[in-house]
């Protein structure tokens, strides 16, 4: 199958560029270049400017400041999120609007062909050129390319009469995507490409992708197809709103981002060091200035005092000297890194034999409607539990009614444990309150106080402490909501898709928290790298049917 090749004269180049919308600035002052024929995968959390760094290059939007160049010979393809285009279109509309580039250059080999006949030899070099650049492209095979990525994106046969406005969110994105693959650009521009995939079609995208001999720019947060499809990492960086590049892909970020916090490690110790050092030199000077006589003795010769206040003299120098340097050192602080992330096991005050021994919570003969039966679920201390299954299974069903927040219709659940349920959509109400009042809310003494702690793990910057929490993008508010979990001692961990909206590296993070926390955990989760690397047992629900009784974690 044909895909993009690197030309030398493609460009991609973002210099100086500043983006705002309204009075919030999103990208402020960054540049960028990609190289033909490079792989780049765009990493940050929701609401950093990943997708608005994507729409600058696609040129779908324009800079407040800053030039944007992007060149490319054998073309541009961009998927969006989602389509522009209404219910009302039709599934060809927007094939044609994925292969515009070829659906022009097609018009113009036909008009050209009109006047062959009597077309001048620079008329004809031209005509050679549109048909060359057209079958470069592939333009022959276009439309049996998109009937071919259709099938392999899970939409065999789709008519291209069917209104957009039948199909469902996930297939009018798979549409999207197949359509746009099945141009064979040169230089891809890919928005969350895997979003409503199933893993064969994810498979399918990373070996299209490995195999694409063009450019690839892509927005994701699948750590997968990042590690195995990218050879830069660029991360787009929600606070300071610039962007940093990473070589050798995710592996190469990850160990960069590993080096960046040992380094900072170092310089916080090498400052703590060198404030000790600097208090220490200004009061041993302060004690040997406390040892010379104020004034020389009647008896001494002017020599002997000369010598006295010269020494006195040496040592005020010296103690407004390490002074300076101190408060210099003070004015500049190096913070200590942020803490890991981890979980804390609740500890019973009275634990007796039984409370160690039984379940932490048994679920026997539950129903809920038509959405959830289970026969027999026993979640025993230090378990952990894989829930997978399709869209509409019950998963999260299954965690609420784990969690205590929804009673089953029929059944018994048994439930001892201090629960932390992180949930899928958010379900906290936190009103009007700024991100540390929030992140305070329930807890004794003044929000000021649990300051310290909410910066300690590193989920927020000091200048994010103060900002009202209805501003925050979805990954902020993720922060929020797992702040508030992992800062809790806990039986029992119950989280709901926890690598939503979070960046990469965030991600990389709480997967080594989870690895280290010895309580009880349930997790429901689509992140393809965490299944794989998860431990424990696993249970798959299946819509409308019930789990298998005795199931034991």
């Amino acid at each position: 199958m044909r895909t993009g090749h690197p030309s030398s004269d493609t460009r991609l180049v973002l210099s100086g560029v500043t983006k705002r919308y309204d009075d919030t600035i999103v990208l402020n002052e960054i540049s960028l270049t990609v190289k033909p024929g490079e792989k780049v995968g765009v990493i940050g959390d929701n609401g950093s400017g990943k997708s608005t760094l994507l729409r600058l290059l696609a040129g779908r939007s324009r800079p407040d400041n800053g030039s944007v160049t992007v060149a490319a010979p054998g073309g541009v393809g961009y998927l969006a999120q989602a389509s522009d285009l209404p219910a009302t279109a039709l599934v060809g509309d927007a094939v044609d609007l994925a292969l515009a580039d070829l659906r022009d250059l097609e018009r113009r080999i036909r008009r050209a062909e009109l006047g062959l006949d009597h077309a001048t030899p620079a008329e004809l070099t031209g005509y050679g050129d549109l048909v060359a650049l057209f079958e470069a492209r592939g333009g022959y095979q276009a439309d049996t390319r998109v009937e071919i990525m259709l099938d392999a994106l899970g939409l065999p046969g789709l008519d291209r009469d069917r209104p957009l406005g039948t199909l469902s969110g996930g297939q009018r994105s798979r549409l999207a995507l197949a359509a746009t693959l099945a141009a064979a650009p040169e230089v891809l521009l890919l928005d969350e490409p895997t979003n409503d995939l199933d893993d064969q079609a994810v498979a399918w995208l990373e070996n299209h992708l490995r195999n694409h001999r063009g450019t690839l720019v892509a927005v994701t947060h699948d750590r997968l197809l990042l590690d195995r499809t990218t050879s830069t990492i660029v991360e787009v960086d929600h606070d300071l709103r610039t962007v940093h590049r990473y070589g050798n892909g995710y592996t190469g970020f990850l160990a960069a981002k590993a080096a960046a916090r040992a380094r900072w490690a170092r310089e916080h110790q090498e400052w703590r060091t060198e404030v000790t050092r600097q208090e220490g030199l200004a009061d041993s000077h302060a004690k040997r200035l406390a040892a010379i006589p104020r004034k020389a003795p009647a008896a001494f010769s002017g020599a002997g005092a000369f010598r006295a206040r010269s020494r006195a003299h040496g040592a005020m120098s010296r103690i407004r000297g390490a002074r300076e340097r101190l408060r210099r050192l003070r004015l500049n602080p190096v913070p200590p890194p942020p803490l890991p992330l981890r979980f804390t096991p609740h500890v019973r005050a009275h634990a007796t034999a039984a409370d160690v021994a039984g379940p932490l919570v048994e679920l026997t003969d539950v129903r809920v409607g038509e959405r959830l039966h289970v026969e027999s679920l026993r979640i025993e201390p230090g378990a952990r539990l894989l829930v997978t299954g399709p869209n509409g299974a019950g998963k999260t069903t299954l965690l609420r009614v784990l969690a205590g927040e929804l009673a089953p219709d029929t059944g018994t659940v048994r439930r001892v444990p201090r629960v932390g349920h992180l949930r899928q959509h958010d379900g906290t109400a936190y009103g009007g309150g700024t991100v540390l009042e929030a992140f305070a809310a329930g807890r004794p003494g003044d929000p000021a106080e649990h300051a310290d702690a909410l910066l300690a793990l590193g989920l927020f910057r000091a200048t994010r402490l103060a900002s009202p929490v209805r501003s925050l993008s979805p990954g902020l508010l993720r922060r929020l909501e797992l702040a508030r979990i992992i800062s809790e001692p806990t039986d029992l961990l119950l989280l709901d898709e926890p690598t939503n909206h979070l960046s990469p590296d965030l991600m990389d993070d709480l997967e080594d928290a989870l690895t280290a926390y010895p309580g009880s955990l349930v997790i429901v989760t689509h992140d393809r790298r965490m299944r794989d690397a998860f431990t424990g047992s696993r249970l798959e629900l299946d819509a409308g049917r019930a789990v298998p009784p005795q199931v034991t974690a």
